[in-house]
């Protein structure tokens, strides 16, 4: 059991008795039950703050695999005075990664794979908007609010607020293009020049939901632009720095293809004549690796980076073996 016991916690909590039918159950999963949190992500939330008690013990994020036994009583203090303070460092509740939490924003390392935010459609795919709706109702009765998003098969930085305020302030940084947002990507190819300016005029094709390049002059057109830069050169691809002035939807991926850089891994954005030798990805090789704001409510800056997640940094560590080695 915790060592971190600051406090005995009122006889008038939330509380249940262990019985024979839930004796040698672990602890998160005893907790996760319908009838009592509701869900595992919510316990590890409520077992890193120090609202769970084990007959009177505090119980830690340690003791999330305890066994309990029959008779044990376990409480949760959901108002812990204290518990509620956010953190500044990285950690991670359930299966989300947050880089950075405090009172006015989230900042989250999104795993490729998972939605930014819930399809129109409403299946059953989650999302980190979700997963932070259930981080945050484990502990206060506030929201995620959307500020930007990045595809599903890419992963990185995503930024949320938690006050309608803040998500304004943040958005409105965006619009000014004003916070650094700088990618990596693994694409087919040499740009030349290795560094650049990218500009594009791009209009979003909603029956084929693909962005595609259009008139300057077309109405419906949107200036795409981005700076990038050759940080790596292999043999058939280049690892590239990309950093975005505006922030269209697919846009990294439907600028590189326009200069016959299809992104390693793609499936959209895939068309015309140049020949590919594919090399073999589950995804697009894309990483949303740093990004740079300001506070909503000091201003003061705020810079957060992410190191590339294991699949990429496997893919490249392939790339840089000697021929014929793994």
């Amino acid at each position: 059991m915790s060592d971190r016991v600051r406090s005995v916690p009122p006889a008038t909590l939330p509380q249940w008795t262990v019985t024979g039918d839930d004796a040698g159950r672990r602890l998160d999963q005893f907790l996760a039950g319908s009838d009592r949190i509701g869900s595992r992500s919510r316990v590890a939330t409520a077992l890193e703050r120090g609202k769970i008690f084990v007959n009177d013990a505090e119980a830690g994020s340690k003791d999330a695999s305890l066994r309990l036994r029959a008779g044990d009583v376990v409480r949760l203090w959901m108002d812990r005075p204290g518990s509620s303070k956010r953190r500044a460092g990285a950690f991670r509740t359930g299966d989300l990664h947050i880089v950075y939490e405090d009172d006015s924003l989230i900042v989250v390392n999104k795993p490729a794979g998972l939605l930014t935010v819930p399809l129109e459609s409403r299946d059953a795919a989650p999302s980190v908007l979700d997963q932070l709706e259930d981080h945050l109702r484990s502990h206060s009765r506030r929201r995620p609010f959307v500020v930007h998003r990045i595809d599903r098969d890419t992963s990185g930085l995503v930024l949320f607020a938690k006050t309608e305020r803040a998500q304004q302030a943040l958005k409105a940084q965006f619009k000014r293009r004003e916070p650094e947002r700088v990618y990596l990507a693994l694409v087919y190819g040499h740009p030349e020049p290795a560094a650049g300016t990218w500009r594009d005029v791009i209009t979003w094709d909603e029956r084929a939901m693909i962005q595609k390049v259009t008139h300057p002059a077309d109405p419906r057109g949107t200036e795409a632009v981005c700076e990038y830069r050759v940080v790596e050169s292999f043999p058939d691809t280049s690892l590239i720095e990309v950093r975005l002035h505006t922030g269209k939807r697919n846009q990294i991926r439907i600028q590189a293809r326009l200069r016959g850089h299809t992104l390693v891994g793609e499936r959209r954005y895939t068309y015309g004549p140049d020949t590919i030798r594919p090399i073999e990805f589950s995804r697009q090789a894309l990483h949303a690796h740093r990004l740079v704001f300001r506070h909503p409510d000091d201003e003061r800056p705020l810079r957060f980076e992410v190191p590339l997640p294991e699949d990429f940094a496997k893919l490249l560590r392939r790339l840089r073996a000697p021929s014929g080695t793994t």
